[in-house]
């Protein structure tokens, strides 16, 4: 293991100027003008993959995003474990308040990165985090170390719902067999407490679209006579949440998974600091459900938010307009037990209820995805908080997240096999928002610890560990 350490240590700069090549695609998938670059994102990965002496490397077509697959098999008597990222990225809107460009990654100092962090759409969700998998596997070949054998799937549509990647897993479930599913696009608490998450929330998101006149019309003729959608749908959102912060749609908490006062003890034993998290936000108070902490509103609890909301004049100067149409775009966290189509449902009976007769209301759902929680008893959790607690000199600690991989519950319906969630960015490094960067701290452990999990995962499923 020290030779493939050696080889991390001599080729550092390297990975960085490969993982700048792949940064520089703008692979936007939420985007279709962008598909030619969600393309040639897809071509890169693949030709990192072969470089690397990874075989059998393909871009798969699907019906919307290639998918990039490779493996790396070393014998039958050894356990397989299947790598899992995305190379698509969330646009980078607004472009104006990023300091550099979002698509030509530079190094910068940093509050928690000293050392530079780079700054680049995906450089942390989810570009850089599948490049140190690739990195990490390529030093294993290239001394002769891997101990297992490695599969890897690459999509292009995880910010956008993964909606074709469910049927690809099905039709290539004998190619995707494996023991274990390693996905690193999740965050650790800090540099200096490293962490491994355990659960992960669900998702609902819809769009509403409240329509009232059949035309824009002029403010000062028809105000104050006809119903503005505007108002009423700024109106109608904001009934959906309670002074207690409590979203109000009927049937919402029925099958909320609660947990017991141990549980939430335990959890809030985690390092957290509220005046940094409210420092670094820029914020003079958190505000949530009512008799939750910030770490447990942020994890174990359902949430209602609005992601977007427009409608009428929004340019320049004044235009005295009332708007003919209003809409939004709302995404629900979901908790274990909480459906996404069953919450859908609920969301869209409730709002079309509350409309009044003045304006009519559409919901269009879009993707969802299944709240998960992974147990810690697992051949592949040891490994990870073993090779974890090897890179980092201590322990890691279990913890839940807030974001959504909807992905991870498919695998285990369709594969039937359990994910170790081992990422290594920090909550604070602004994926999907101005400014995302990744510590190369973050990077390059990243890369140094993988081998680690392969070692110890290896010995474990040889009963070893």
């Amino acid at each position: 293991m020290q030779a493939v350490q050696d080889f991390i240590q001599q080729n550092k700069k390297r990975y960085l100027e490969e993982l700048f090549e792949l940064l520089r695609i703008p692979s936007i998938s939420a985007d279709p003008a962008y598909k030619g670059d969600v393309e040639r994102a897809a071509e890169y990965v693949a030709e990192s993959l072969r470089k690397a002496g990874v075989d059998k490397v393909e871009v798969c077509p699907t019906a919307g995003n290639p998918i990039v697959y490779g493996e790396k098999f070393i014998g039958p008597d050894k356990p397989t474990v299947l790598v899992y990222g995305h190379y698509d990225v969330q646009p980078p809107d607004p472009l104006e308040l990023w300091e550099s460009g979002p698509f030509e990654p530079v190094v910068k100092k940093t509050e928690l990165h000293p050392d530079g962090a780079i700054f680049a759409r995906g450089s942390c969700d989810d570009k850089g985090q599948v490049f140190m998998h690739i990195k990490a596997v390529e030093a294993m070949l290239a001394k002769g170390s891997l101990p297992c054998n490695v599969k890897f799937m690459i999509e292009g549509e995880e910010e956008v719902g993964s909606e074709h990647l469910g049927i690809f897993c099905r039709q290539n479930a004998a190619k995707l067999a494996c023991d274990t599913i390693l996905i690193s696009d999740t965050s650790i608490l800090s540099n200096e407490h490293p962490s491994i998450t355990v659960g992960l929330r669900g998702l609902s998101y819809v769009e509403v679209e409240v329509t009232g006149p059949n035309r824009d019309l002029h403010s000062g003729v028809y105000g104050g006579a006809v119903a503005n959608p505007v108002n009423i749908l700024c109106r109608m959102i904001a009934s959906l949440q309670d002074e207690d912060n409590r979203i109000t749609i009927p049937g919402f908490y029925d099958d909320v998974l609660e947990l017991s006062t141990e549980e939430r003890a335990q959890m809030n034993k985690a390092p957290f600091d509220l005046e940094h998290y409210k420092k670094d936000l820029g914020i003079a108070e958190v505000r949530g459900e009512k008799g939750y902490t910030t770490l447990e509103r942020a994890t174990i609890r359902p949430t209602l938010d609005v992601n977007g909301i427009w409608g009428g004049y929004t340019g320049k100067g004044a235009k005295t307009v009332l708007p003919a149409k209003a809409f939004a775009k709302i995404s629900m966290r979901l908790v274990p037990n909480q459906h996404p189509d069953k919450i859908t449902a609920l969301f869209q009976k409730h709002f079309e209820s509350i409309a009044p007769p003045s304006v009519k209301v559409k919901v269009t759902p879009h993707h969802g995805g299944e709240p998960v929680v992974t147990p810690t008893d697992t051949p592949e959790y040891q490994a990870a908080a073993r090779a974890m607690a090897k890179a980092f000199g201590k322990q890691p600690i279990p913890t839940r997240e807030g974001g959504s991989i909807p992905i991870v519950a498919l695998f285990e319906e369709v594969l039937g096999v359990k994910s170790v969630l081992m990422g290594f960015g920090l909550d604070s490094d602004a994926i999907h928002s101005p400014n995302e960067h990744y510590g190369l701290f973050n990077y390059y452990k990243g890369i140094e610890t993988i081998p680690y999990f392969y070692q110890f995962y290896a010995d474990g499923k040889n009963g070893g560990m």
